[in-house]
């Protein structure tokens, strides 16, 4: 093992280990939310809710590390870009804003739970860091383009300043999908590939 894929390793192995213990604390959470009432049965929701976001960090380190690691090898499957967008769109507007899908969509070739993931991670990076209470997802063909994009949010979305887990993973998972995530004044255009 070289320096270079130990570290990458090293946080593969972590996520993984912590998840037992979180799903321990996420499960019991859960029961008790079935046996308390209120004030106790929010702090539950809430303990739950917790534990549920701490999840998707850790499947966001490891799915970056095996990637950057080149361990990551993508079931990929036929799939409409606008049902992907739609999927995504719910996972995204989770406690962030709203997130409206318009648009026609082609089939794409992807990872689907992970571009699912990727463009969820958008657009809640650009809702949180756009100061914004709606975005939109533009499908257009092969196309899903987030809109729109404040001013100083684009190299948040890229990767290129590192703020947001979520949108720096998100272009990990689009270019080893073998698509493409570029901004365009003020809109990120994610493009995959078609079927």
């Amino acid at each position: 093992m070289t320096d270079d894929t130990a570290f990458a390793r090293l946080v593969s192995l972590a996520c993984h280990d912590a998840r037992t213990p979180l799903a321990t604390a996420y499960g019991f959470a859960r029961t008790l939310e079935r046996t308390l009432a209120e004030p106790e049965l929010r702090y539950v929701s809430m303990i739950a809710s917790a534990a549920s976001e701490l999840g998707e960090i850790l499947d966001l380190l490891s799915l970056a590390a095996r990637i950057d690691d080149g361990r990551w090898a993508p079931e990929l499957v036929a799939v409409e870009s606008g049902a992907l967008a739609e999927a995504a769109a719910a996972r995204g507007k989770e406690g962030a804003g709203d997130v409206v899908v318009v648009g026609t969509g082609v089939a794409v070739r992807v990872a689907t739970p992970a571009a699912e993931l990727a463009l969820a991670g958008f657009a809640r990076c650009t809702l949180r860091h756009g100061g914004l209470q709606q975005v939109e997802l533009q499908v257009e063909g092969s196309r899903i383009v987030v809109a729109p994009v404040v001013a100083g949010v684009g190299p948040i979305l890229l990767g290129d300043e590192l703020r947001d887990l979520g949108a720096a993973v998100g272009v990990r998972i689009v270019r080893a999908l073998g698509g493409s995530v570029a901004l365009d004044g003020e809109r990120l255009v994610i493009e995959f590939r078609a079927a």
